[in-house]
């Protein structure tokens, strides 16, 4: 009886939970083809809600003419298999628009388009159906109203918090989707089990099925060996290839299609796979004796494993804000335990603020995705605390993606102009080239102290990253970033593109 008197109000609840969990896993399906940039959660955003509104205005245009159960269970049941077409297409049609489509803001909307279009659209519809439906007389249509949209806004939330406290990190996206489609074709069934209930039946039995099995169509896969893998923060992949300067074997890990965030030698795990991680190693330059070090970002832990060998008597913290992420590094980048490592699970501006320490080096290598450093590090209140964590003749260096003049070098320019806002001296290093704009891995190089810096060095390494230093002045028209204005990803964007 219960479910009888409620049966419309558990449906909108579970279409209102599906859809909010269906736009968070959304970010996830995009994220290894075209990012998870602020250009893509635009994208994913935007569409959904637009699609959804016009899901609203056709349910209430089609809910005046004849509604019936029937209708509504064949709407709901239509939606499912939308999902599922997201579950086995994802990677197809991603894949199609990574390799043939060169701007992100396209490939984003038209990735968001084809795939959670639909299913946002019928979802939209429920709501305002399923009202018309409720509906017995016009003196208790506002309240009929009020009641299943404040359970739709309801089932949204929990939708919302469960995926991203729970569902995300232990189940991974391809079994949430799946999920997802096994509760829309419940709903279906509840609201008219008479029709076409072999076939719902039939769905919900291979559904579960799949669910229960270790299923991935994934197109980009170009090895049986790609492992993907869902944190709390990202979707990673690690798969093995080629180093990029040597003929030995390496296995990379990505978050996103613009780059490879961290890489280890399989055939020895004896040196650091990239040249800018090498560039860090100039804190024994500039300071000979350290004893306490502090790097933001740990990603696969390369170069914290590279410190801790070539300083035997030195502590260093890890501030890593993902926690699979380091899980992932102990699994399978060789990371152990070791009482002269301290890792840390927080975000780096956070423990920033809250440091009382003093460090010889501060490293940071921190990324949302290959070039966007996470704003609130980038501004002059985080530059404070960074400077405020240094032993007085301490060093900071900072790793970023950017160009060294044009359009391409906003970021740069405002990052640099920040940095000397705080600290006595800074110095920028490219890695690549001293072909102005071209965008490249740039060390940037700050000092506590104003004492004359040397550039040159009796260790061949070291003086080979020393002589990449960059002599001209760096354009700094742009404001100095801080907490209340930090266009980081504006600037950013020029380089994705």
């Amino acid at each position: 009886e219960f479910m009888n008197k409620y049966i419309l109000e558990i449906i909108v609840f579970i279409c209102g939970a599906s859809l909010m969990t269906l736009e968070l896993v959304g970010s996830r399906v995009l994220a290894p083809y075209v990012g998870t940039s602020i250009i893509v959660w635009t994208s994913l955003i935007g569409i959904i809600l637009g699609f959804l509104s016009l899901g609203y205005w056709w349910g209430g245009r089609i809910a005046d003419n004849k509604p019936s159960e029937r209708t509504l269970s064949f709407i709901i049941f239509l939606s499912s298999f939308f999902v599922f077409f997201i579950i086995i297409a994802n990677s197809h049609i991603l894949y199609f628009i990574r390799e043939r489509i060169e701007s992100v803001y396209v490939g984003a909307v038209l990735g968001t388009l084809t795939l959670f279009a639909i299913p946002s659209f019928l979802l939209g519809i429920v709501s305002p159906y399923a009202i018309r439906l409720k509906m017995k007389s016009l003196n208790s249509s506002g309240k009929t109203v009020g009641n299943l949209y404040a359970i739709s806004t309801i089932g949204s939330i929990v939708g919302t918090f469960s995926a991203g406290f729970f569902l995300i990190p232990f189940l991974g996206t391809i079994k949430i989707l799946y999920l997802i489609t096994i509760l829309l074709v419940l709903a279906s069934l509840l609201v008219a089990v008479k029709h076409y209930f072999k076939i719902k039946a039939a769905s919900i039995l291979l559904f579960v099925i799949c669910f229960s099995m270790p299923l991935s169509f994934n197109a980009a896969a170009e090895t049986d060996d790609l492992i993907d893998i869902d944190t709390k923060y990202s979707r990673i992949w690690l798969y093995p290839s080629k180093a990029p300067d040597v003929p030995r074997p390496v296995l990379r890990l990505t978050t996103d299609p613009f780059s490879v965030q961290s890489a280890m030698f399989l055939d020895r795990d004896d040196d650091l796979v990239f040249k800018y991680t090498k560039y860090f190693r100039l804190a024994d330059h500039f300071d000979p004796d350290i004893k306490k070090a502090l790097m933001i970002g740990g990603a696969a832990y390369s170069y914290p494993k590279d410190f801790l060998k070539k300083h035997p008597e030195s502590e260093l913290t890890v501030v890593e804000i993902d926690p699979g992420m380091t899980k992932i590094a102990r699994e399978y980048f060789n990371l152990s335990d070791d009482h002269r490592l301290r890792i840390v699970h927080q975000d780096g501006r956070a423990f920033l603020n809250k440091n009382k320490e003093k460090f010889d080096v501060i490293y940071m290598d921190a990324f949302t995705s290959k070039l966007s450093v996470p704003y609130q590090l980038t501004t002059r209140e985080a530059m404070q605390r960074i400077y405020n964590s240094l032993q007085d003749d301490g060093v900071f260096i900072f790793n970023i993606a950017s160009a060294l003049e044009g359009k391409k070098s906003k970021f740069l320019q405002a990052e640099f102009k920040t940095c000397r806002s705080v600290f006595k001296q800074a110095y920028v290093l490219p890695v690549d080239t001293f072909k102005a704009e071209k965008v490249q891995n740039l060390i940037l190089i700050a000092f506590k102290h104003d004492h004359e810096v040397d550039f040159s060095s009796d260790n061949s390494e070291y003086n080979g990253f020393l002589s990449r230093l960059w002599q001209k002045d760096i354009d700094t028209d742009l404001p100095i970033l801080t907490d209340d204005y930090a266009p980081v990803d504006h600037y950013i964007k020029n380089l994705i593109n």
